[in-house]
């Protein structure tokens, strides 16, 4: 029995000896979306506009639902100087229609108090003048 000098079958030394190999791909340099606004700024026209969820205000900007809220803590605060407010519709449980009025983080919560059911909506966020 004729031993292999490695565990790869007979056509990826024809690719390697051809040049396809993967470390031989040229990468294509990373080219930043050109944006007009910041992001908060974008975001803040964009909760001016109509209410938004998280996953939605992700979609509409283009970055990960983990920076929004990031984004949104700092908007909380600085709205305040332009007459404006952030406002929060508070998630809901679907099974038992707990309201979670009182919460402070932005964050989706994981679980309803009440019932433990983790099927909660989303809070809505909205920025109107005051």
């Amino acid at each position: 029995m004729r031993r292999r000098k490695w565990p790869f079958p007979e056509w990826f030394s024809v690719l390697k000896r051809v040049g396809c190999h993967m470390k031989n791909k040229p990468k294509k340099p990373f080219v930043p979306d050109e944006r007009q606004e910041t992001v908060r700024k974008n975001i803040v026209s964009v909760l001016q506009e109509q209410p938004h969820t998280a996953r939605e205000i992700s979609g509409t900007v283009r970055i990960p639902e983990r920076a929004v809220y990031d984004h949104l803590q700092h908007i909380q605060k600085t709205v305040i100087r332009r007459a404006l407010r952030l406002i929060i519709t508070p998630s809901e449980c679907k099974k038992c229609g707990f309201v979670f009025e009182k919460r402070e983080k932005l964050h989706k919560p994981g679980k309803c108090p009440v019932c433990r059911n983790e099927a909660i909506t989303e809070p809505v966020y909205s920025i109107k003048s005051v």
